[in-house]
């Protein structure tokens, strides 16, 4: 097995466990749609579901399509992430990058599965101005994207540099 697939099933799995591992934590410890400020003024632990996408989006309970169209988008850019890989260069930080986004969509998607909607609970505000609510899943899907974008912007998914 080669160093780009030995990337992928550490990267993969790590950040499936620490999300569901946080998600588990915060549904032990606070009660649905409860919350724990943590900074005054600017953080919270929350434990809210989210049926929609980032930030929010399309999350409404009327709709029951979202759970085949998100399942459908995770396995479609599973497989293209993993076509990404096998296409590209000696190029680690891509491949991180790609790692932390499909582990990232998987923690996600079992969410979910098991629930129908995701457990969101980073909640970072400033007076009334709240940020969507966020998990771990999200932060590396997020990271990931960047890293995968500052790879190929650097060229290093082509020359080797990464």
């Amino acid at each position: 097995m080669g160093r780009r697939w030995r990337f992928l099933l550490f990267t993969v799995p790590l950040v499936v466990v620490l999300d569901q591992a946080s998600k588990w934590l915060v549904n032990r410890t606070i009660p649905l749609d409860g919350s724990i400020p943590v900074i005054d003024g600017l953080f919270n632990l929350v434990n809210i579901r989210n049926r929609g996408a980032a930030f929010g989006f399309l999350n409404r309970s009327d709709i029951d399509w979202q759970l085949w169209f998100f399942l459908a988008a995770t396995i479609v850019a599973c497989l293209i992430i993993v076509q990404l890989i096998r296409k590209s260069g000696e190029a680690p930080l891509l491949w991180l990058g790609f790692g932390l986004v499909m582990g990232g969509a998987l923690g996600n998607l079992i969410d979910r599965l098991r629930e129908r909607a995701v457990t969101d609970f980073l909640d970072f505000y400033w007076q009334n101005a709240h940020w969507p609510a966020f998990n771990v899943a999200d932060i590396a899907i997020c990271v990931g994207a960047g890293l995968a974008g500052l790879a190929i912007v650097l060229g290093h998914d082509k020359r080797g540099l990464a």
